[in-house]
């Protein structure tokens, strides 16, 4: 069964049990309604015939249509059980039959009542088909019992319920049809979140999304959909780009590392000096290749990293990435400012992007240059005092592969500001490049989450 069937018939069900319920609840409401119009006109003539003793029934000779307004049949019962009829003129409820032939069942309680060991009680009796009902109270010498047909009232609670139950039918009938209709119209943003679903699951397209409109619990499914499927489409097209930026990057050093190794392999004789040449230029490619697959690397682990963030003494990540930059690069001076400052983040890889900060500033800086490196309020700043970044260059040195005209015939693979970027975005912050007064290139490393 559908999801859209289930609703529209869970919806039918509870319509149906209201109705239902409601039905009952009329229904009994004018049952005792109509069956206390009764009790208080046999009351009314018990409070007429209860001053007559029991045992003068026999000759009591009202017509049946004066005691209170109301066809009534009054009998009286003694403490022994015996019954005393009115004279024989028409019963109620049996056309011309005498009264006299309508004896009502006496019972345990109605014996009592004739004792005086109960009070007064009303109750239904059936009397050859016909149903009374009937009021029991004491009176001098028994109890008196006055009855009335109940016939007119069964018929009418019958016209009643036949009615309640087409009403209650109908009812039901016109809720599922509804619930049909309001399950189709409130279940069109599921189908369309299916049919989109079942499109990319079929065509591989990321680009589909789904029209959104509303601020209901589905529309906002539906827009978690659609920024579900933006997410996918960039990180696939990110995916995509990283692959073709890879195979570019590596195809010259793998051509030009082929050719020296062919070289070296062929039986040619080679100029005094050509060898040791050729071998130091494998072994230059084989490192620079080493470094860009290594960098490759930290960019797709950074993009599935999944790791829970932490408490993380910024100051103290810092000043380890400065005492290994400082055994790397001993030409350098790293001078520090470096203020206590917590964030949340990753350990390992803020400090991988401060290392590539700083890795950055020592290759651009002269020698015995110093390289100032500043913390406080949840940011790292380097400074170094090289030639600095050309204007045009700026918006781009933090993406991947991208090197300057400048940077072209240095050592580097291109990839290191990205990973800075990377690990900048992965904590809900940024990093900026900006020429620094008087010269050289000021980078700040900003992460949210400080205190």
């Amino acid at each position: 069964m559908s999801f859209r069937a289930r609703l529209a018939l869970v919806a039918a069900a509870a319509v149906a049990l209201a109705i239902l319920t409601a039905s009952f609840v009329i229904y009994f409401v004018v049952r005792g309604q109509l069956l206390a119009t009764i009790d208080d006109s046999l009351q009314t003539t018990a409070a007429q015939l209860r001053t007559t003793p029991v045992h003068d029934f026999a000759h009591f000779g009202t017509p049946a249509g004066e005691l209170g307004g109301a066809t009534v049949l009054p009998q009286g019962v003694d403490a022994e059980g015996k019954v005393y009829l009115p004279p024989d003129y028409p019963s109620p409820g049996f056309d011309s039959t005498p009264r006299a032939s309508v004896k009502l069942p006496v019972s345990d309680e109605v014996i009592a009542v004739a004792r005086g060991e109960r009070g007064r009680f009303f109750s239904d009796a059936h009397v050859r088909g016909t149903h009374f009902r009937v009021l029991t109270m004491p009176v001098h010498g028994g109890a008196l019992r006055v009855a009335r047909s109940l016939t007119e009232v069964d018929g009418s609670l019958g016209h009643i319920k036949n009615l309640l139950i087409l009403i209650a039918g109908g009812g039901i009938a016109i809720a599922a049809a509804l619930g049909l209709a309001v399950s189709r119209a409130a279940l069109a943003p599921v189908r369309r979140l299916t049919t989109a679903t079942e499109n990319v699951t079929k065509t591989g397209d990321l680009s589909d999304r789904i029209e959104v409109g509303g601020r209901d619990e589905l529309s906002r499914l539906a827009a978690s959909f659609n920024a579900m499927l933006g997410t996918l489409e960039e990180s696939s097209r990110a995916q995509r780009q990283l692959v073709a930026d890879a195979s570019h990057e590596l195809r010259t050093p793998l051509t030009s590392l082929r050719t020296n190794i062919e070289v070296l392999a062929s039986e040619r004789q080679l100029p005094a000096g050509e060898r040791e040449r050729l071998l130091t230029d494998v072994v230059d490619q084989l490192s620079e290749m080493t470094t860009l697959i290594s960098g490759l690397i930290d960019l797709a682990r950074g993009e599935q990293r999944t790791v829970e963030q932490e408490e993380v003494r910024l100051d103290l990540v810092a000043a380890d990435a400065v005492e290994r930059a400082r055994r790397d690069r001993p030409a350098v001076t790293f001078t520090t400012d470096l203020r206590e400052s917590m964030v949340q983040g990753i350990p390992a890889t803020i400090e991988r992007a401060v290392a590539n900060l700083l890795d950055n500033a020592a290759k651009w800086s002269p020698p015995n240059a110093d390289v100032e490196v500043a913390v406080r309020d949840g940011q790292v700043s380097v400074r170094d005092h090289g030639p600095g970044i050309d204007e045009e260059d700026l918006p781009y040195i933090f993406d991947r592969f991208y090197r300057s005209r400048s940077a072209r015939g240095r050592p580097g693979s291109g990839l290191g500001l990205a990973i800075v970027r990377q690990v900048a975005d992965a904590h809900g912050g940024e990093v900026v490049a900006e020429q620094a007064e008087g010269g050289g290139t000021r980078m700040t490393l900003r992460l949210n989450g400080s205190s």
